[in-house]
């Protein structure tokens, strides 16, 4: 995960989400708080060498939890999240902090 302060834009961070290849699915997206945890409103783009991206500009100063849904069937954290925090389904949520 990599974050960016957007010099132009006051109070905003742009935040480009990466998984690696070895999470061997053929299709990802990006789910969480910022997009009301719709599996179909950020698809990741999937780069060469089997990895996937996906770039957001997100409110600065706040926490977001979110996960990666692969292949339409299964939900993985991020491999390197700011925080982990317990969810009502019994597992955990990925969180980045802007």
């Amino acid at each position: 995960m990599n974050k960016s302060y957007l010099k132009t834009k006051k109070g905003v961070v742009k935040v480009t989400f990466e998984l690696p290849p070895a999470v061997e699915a053929k299709q990802a997206v990006l789910v969480g708080e910022f997009n009301n945890w719709d599996p179909s409103a950020t698809p990741m783009k999937r780069k060469k060498d089997g990895s996937f991206s996906a770039a957001l500009t997100l409110e600065s100063g706040k926490a977001y939890r979110y996960k990666y849904y692969l292949d339409s069937e299964r939900w993985e954290n991020d491999p390197n999240p700011d925080s982990l925090v317990p969810n009502i389904f019994g597992t955990h949520d990925s969180v980045i902090s802007t």
